[in-house]
């Protein structure tokens, strides 16, 4: 009989390094040797790294807990692009470049054990007067304004920019659901599940607000849950656009894993601790089945990575 797990599983995500490697398997024994048994592959895996990667894993350096779209990177793709390809795309090609692309890194998170795809979602275009703008500019005046709930000035412009927003995105987000349908079964029949992750721009999809409906609407058995990125809502609690505990709590049975990072001075990716998010009260929501994934800057110290390990097992444990 398998054994149940009692404790979630702690990974580093490549995020933090596949930048300045050459060698996939050196990439892992460094990710190895700062104490983590298993990594996320993330979006920046170049082909020249896959071999490396595929003899690392096949020796059994470390385990892959998940695999980030798009992972492996298309031909001729050199830096992290997850954005470079949307499903929400008006144009036919794009659009069928993310499922060819999305199908492809399906493969590829099976061929490695890989439980989870992390994916992007797409964003709402706009062919002039984003009204992200307007929120951008308002917010690098008064940084504040978001988390103030006497700016009245804000909300108004807030409230006037979601409208806006909502009345753009019904035909984007159709080719969204359209995409995600093209891909269903190909993960299902492989045993991957694809992780639709939050994200921290205004235009992006879906509306956090309508992350539970939008997964509701799928049937039951569609291999597709909710990934967690922290530095990402909260950077959306800075812009007023959501609640954080409120946020998780109307997702939790919908959680597959999550991206750990603190934010500081509007900067995520973080080391834990160093900035302002509550891990207390995020940690409060880990279930024993999910996956949890130090995403850290490539300018964190490996000291750094070690004491956020440590900051991330004390509130496991």
């Amino acid at each position: 009989m398998r054994a149940l797990r009692v404790k979630p599983i702690l990974a580093l995500s490549t995020s933090w390094c596949s930048g300045r490697h050459q060698d996939g398997h050196v990439m892992l024994r460094e990710m190895a040797a700062l104490g983590f048994s298993h990594v996320e592959l993330s979006h920046g895996i170049r082909l020249t790294l896959v071999p490396g990667i595929l003899r690392a894993v096949e020796e059994g350096v470390v385990k892959v807990s998940s695999t980030h779209n798009f992972c492996p990177l298309p031909t001729g793709i050199v830096q992290a692009a997850p954005n470079l390809f949307q499903p929400s795309a008006r144009a036919h090609g794009e659009r069928e470049q993310w499922v060819r692309h999305t199908k492809r890194s399906i493969e590829f998170a099976a061929r490695v054990g890989a439980r989870v795809l992390v994916c992007h979602l797409g964003s709402v275009g706009f062919f002039w007067l984003n009204p992200a703008r307007k929120i951008r500019a308002y917010l690098r005046n008064k940084p504040e304004a978001g988390r103030a709930a006497d700016d009245a000035a804000y909300r108004t412009l807030l409230e006037k920019s979601l409208a806006r927003l909502r009345r753009a995105m019904p035909p984007f987000l159709a080719q969204v659901q359209g995409s995600l349908v093209e891909v269903a079964g190909f993960a299902r029949e492989r045993g991957v599940t694809l992780g639709f992750e939050n994200r921290e721009k205004f235009e992006e999809l879906p509306i956090d607000a309508d992350l539970p409906g939008f997964l509701g609407g799928f049937p039951a058995d569609a291999p597709f849950g909710y990934w967690h990125d922290t530095g990402h809502a909260d950077l959306k609690e800075s812009m007023g656009l959501l609640n954080h505990r409120g946020h998780l709590a109307a997702l939790a049975p919908r959680i597959l894993g999550w991206h750990l990072h603190d934010v500081s001075a509007g900067k995520d990716h973080q080391p834990i601790g160093a900035g302002r998010i509550d891990f207390n009260m995020v940690s409060g929501f880990w279930r024993p089945e999910h996956l949890l994934t130090l995403e850290l800057s490539p300018r964190v110290s490996e000291d750094e990575v070690r004491a956020s390990r440590a900051r991330i097992e004390a509130l496991i444990g």
